[in-house]
């Protein structure tokens, strides 16, 4: 019998405490990580040769076919320095869409605003400050409650932050104007929220945050470029939970927003390509699920299956000897558990693992891919560019 009386306990993020971002010992500094794409790459495993050549060619013949080529990455590019390696995937038209999780946006926004990024879990988690940072929590719920306003989804929203540096938070009565006059609104429940925020005190007006490495920014140059970057997070994955601005319907909403442009893509994928780089769980879970939504729609309207598509998936595994052409292996074998292969091998497409370390797997791609078969045009940032005080050598003095 229903008790409309009993409440489950809950404990709130509103009153964590946050602190600066300067006072943490950062592990990660992007001096010392960034991979210039002029930089030769480093060797590839001798027996990934066939392997890279056949990625090439089947990206070459995606893009002459005008269809999608989707990368799918892990944290762990970003943090360890492919960065640009992935803008300039996107500047010369090789890449159409890109896609990461929650802690790939964190190490993305910690790196274009102070070239800093990564914390101990083990001794913060123990101290109750691990993911307590105000400008990373800030600026993430921020930016994407603003984003809301417009529709926008996560990507975007990260994107237009760093890029625009930071944004602006309407007044509360004009919020609460625009609720009352469009109730129905698809941005209502956006709006809502903000004012929300509002109410318990974040400013409103221009709230300014300076990304001085926004150059790097994935997220932001994406959005320049106007190529779609889709961030599928978790509730309660991210550090940016861990903040007194964190609402989950802000976050859901954008990671909706997402995943349809993620299935907008897919529709795209007939002759194309997946890259899953370093992504063990989100990538074939998201994906599988956005083919499923594709197809539904598309035998509705009688149109065939996404045909013609081929999977790279890359991982550090070292175990997955099994030859996933016949078929999967037997429960009874520990290869049938590697979701990233299981999962992929069963979307209709020919898939093939690499084992390689991520970074050098962009690389040499890019390197091997050359041009590419377009430039994207730039729109101008609505604010002046702000110069960087970050250098890397890659052998002309440049600045990226």
């Amino acid at each position: 019998m229903f008790d409309s009386d009993f409440i489950y306990p809950e404990l709130d993020t509103v009153n964590v405490r946050v602190f600066p971002l300067a006072k943490r010992k950062s592990m990660t500094r992007l001096e010392r990580v960034l991979i210039p794409p002029s930089r030769s790459p480093e060797p590839a495993p001798a027996e990934l040769e066939p392997l890279l050549e056949s990625c090439v060619a089947a990206i070459r013949k995606a893009r002459e076919k005008k269809a999608a080529v989707i990368l799918m990455y892990g944290a762990h590019l970003i943090k360890n320095g492919g960065s640009a390696l992935l803008i300039e995937l996107m500047r010369r038209g090789w890449v159409t869409h890109l896609a990461t999780n929650g802690a790939g946006i964190i190490h993305d926004w910690e790196f274009a605003y102070g070239g800093l990024s990564t914390e101990s879990v083990r001794d913060n988690v123990a101290h109750g400050v691990f993911g307590a940072w105000n400008e990373t929590g800030k600026s993430i719920n921020l930016a994407l409650m603003i984003g809301g306003l417009h529709g926008w989804g996560f990507g975007e929203s990260i994107g237009c932050w760093v890029m625009e540096n930071g944004g602006v938070v309407p007044e509360a009565h004009e919020l609460m104007e625009k609720i009352c006059q469009y109730p129905t609104d698809a941005t209502t429940a956006a709006r809502a929220d903000l004012l929300s925020a509002v109410s318990i005190g974040l400013a409103t007006g221009r709230h300014r945050m300076r990304h001085q490495y926004k150059q790097v920014s994935v997220s932001g140059n994406a959005w320049k470029l106007k190529v779609p970057m889709t961030v599928h997070p978790g509730i309660g994955y991210d550090i940016f939970t861990v903040h007194p601005l964190y609402n989950g319907a802000v976050v859901g909403r954008a990671g909706g927003i997402d995943f349809k442009r993620f299935n907008a893509s897919v529709e795209n994928l007939t002759d194309g390509v997946v890259l899953s780089v370093g992504s063990a769980i989100m990538a074939p879970q998201v994906f599988e699920k956005s083919l499923s939504v594709v197809h539904n729609l598309r035998f509705q309207e009688k149109r065939p299956a996404i045909t013609g598509h081929s999977f790279y998936v890359v991982d550090l595994h070292e175990g997955s000897n099994w030859d996933w052409s016949k078929g999967e292996p037997p429960k009874t074998n520990p290869e049938y558990y590697l979701r990233f292969c299981k999962s992929f091998s069963r979307m209709g497409g020919e898939m093939k693992y690499l084992c390689c370390d991520n970074t050098v797997f962009v690389h040499q791609l890019l390197h091997r891919l050359g041009p590419g078969p377009a430039k994207v045009e730039e729109p101008e940032s609505k604010e002046p560019q702000e110069p960087s005080s970050f250098m890397y050598d890659d052998g002309g003095a440049g600045e990226y």
